[in-house]
């Protein structure tokens, strides 16, 4: 991809955080996903470090490496015309030049927007100390500006996702560390793990910047998201493990009914093809 072109997209990406629509990420783990996702109309694709964990025979957490995790991301990114921001996980290390050099590849992989999470999967230690993950999002905003593309940072905490602390201080430490993502460089704060409607619309209220949410069963409507100030919503692993939930209904029914309902709703053998036709840039 010429530079022109990704500095045009990750341009693109950072507008769709800024509009007046929520920006949604189905996200994905491999081409044919992404192709179906582009073709429904989205304007940008995300990538899921589960999906393509699991879909590698790995589980989630940086038990992938970097190297087969952009791999991924680069053959996403080379088969589709919209943006892509890939899932980094925590950058793949935890010094500020680890985060570097994983800003650096997500770039060179023809990615233009990156997640970077706050825990480093240390049970022990679930989150990041909080001026060690400042120093890592300022290493990658430095790393993009080398290379003169305005990468999109999407700064994610883990506080309600692994409920860290009590319950009544970890709104307090969301935002605390939020803030700081924020005014350390990040486009766009991410939290994964809250789904309640009042402290959603409280926390993009005391942030003033874009705010990304998982969403899933049990999460409000995007247009209630949207009404509380949402500006990204993302899906994660779900869709992937969607689809082995399907898979698992496919094998029980064959086993049990010798019949084959659960194909019913498959692209058909020629869609497929049709969406794969161009090849992926090697």
């Amino acid at each position: 991809m010429k530079s022109s072109e990704q500095v045009r997209k990750a341009e693109t990406l950072r507008t769709l955080h800024g509009g007046g629509d929520i920006l949604l990420l189905p996200n994905v783990w491999d081409v044919a996903g992404a192709r179906i996702i582009e073709e429904a109309g989205f304007p940008a694709i995300a990538t899921s470090s589960g999906g393509v964990a699991f879909s590698a025979g790995y589980p989630d957490g940086q038990k992938v490496s970097r190297e087969k995790m952009l791999a991924v991301v680069a053959c996403i990114a080379s088969a589709v015309g919209v943006p892509v921001t890939a899932d980094a996980e925590s950058g793949y290390g935890s010094s500020p030049e680890d985060a570097g050099r994983t800003a650096r590849a997500v770039i060179e992989a023809g990615a233009v927007g990156m997640n970077l999470e706050d825990s480093p999967g240390d049970a022990g230690h679930p989150l990041a100390d909080l001026w060690a993950q400042l120093e890592k999002i300022r290493a990658v905003r430095q790393a993009a500006a080398g290379l003169g593309v305005p990468l999109v940072l999407n700064a994610r905490t883990d506080v309600y996702l692994l409920q860290v602390g009590e319950p009544a201080t970890r709104y307090d430490q969301t935002l605390r560390r939020l803030s700081a993502y924020r005014e350390a460089g990040a486009d766009c704060v991410f939290v994964p793990g809250l789904g309640d409607r009042a402290t959603i619309g409280r926390l993009v209220a005391d942030l003033h910047c874009p705010v990304n949410i998982l969403a899933g069963p049990g999460s409000p409507p995007i247009a209630e998201l949207k009404r509380l100030g949402v500006a990204r919503v993302s899906l994660g692993s779900g869709p992937m493990r969607a689809g082995l939930g399907l898979l698992r209904r496919v094998a029980d029914e064959l086993k049990a009914c010798g019949t084959y309902r659960g194909l019913e709703d498959a692209p058909s053998y020629a869609e497929v093809n049709r969406l794969l036709e161009k090849p992926v840039k090697s």
